[in-house]
C-alpha cells in the first residue's frame, strides 16, 4: 500500500502560479508512472498530467498544455506539478496517484485510492 500526501495548494489570482508536491510513503512508487488528477467543484475526477518512471516522458490534458509542468524526484519519492498562468477553471482539489494505461490511445487510470488532495482556488 502506498500513501500520498499532496501539498502546495492555495488561493491565487488568475495568472498566478503554484507548485504542488506529492510525497509517497509506504511502498514507493518505484517503476510506476505518476499522475495528477483534479476534481472541480461538483464534478468527477479528471486527468491532468502524468510522468513516466524515468522522467523522460510527460503527458498533459489539452487544457493545461504549455502552462503546467510535471516532474518527479525518485530519490525523494516525490512528484511535482508546477502550475503557471492559472485560470479560474483550474479551481479544483488536486490529487496524485500511480497511473497506468492500456495503450497510448487509452485514458490514464489511477491505481491508488485518492488521498486528501490539496485545494487550488483561482480567483478572477
Amino acid at each position: 500500500q502506498v500513501q500520498f500526501v499532496e501539498s502546495g495548494g492555495g488561493l491565487v489570482q488568475a495568472g498566478g502560479s503554484l507548485r504542488l508536491s506529492c510525497a509517497a510513503s509506504g511502498r514507493t512508487f518505484s517503476g510506476f508512472a505518476m499522475g495528477w488528477f483534479r476534481q472541480p467543484p461538483g464534478k468527477a475526477h479528471e486527468f491532468v498530467s502524468a510522468v513516466s518512471w524515468s522522467n523522460h516522458y510527460t503527458y498533459y490534458t489539452d487544457s493545461v498544455k504549455g502552462r503546467f509542468t510535471i516532474s518527479r524526484d525518485n530519490a525523494k519519492n516525490t512528484v511535482y506539478l508546477q502550475m503557471n498562468s492559472l485560470k479560474p477553471e483550474d479551481t479544483a482539489v488536486y490529487y496524485c496517484a500511480r497511473v497506468t494505461r492500456k495503450s497510448p490511445n487509452s485514458n490514464w487510470q489511477n491505481l491508488d485510492d485518492w488521498g486528501q488532495g490539496t485545494q487550488v482556488t483561482v480567483s478572477s
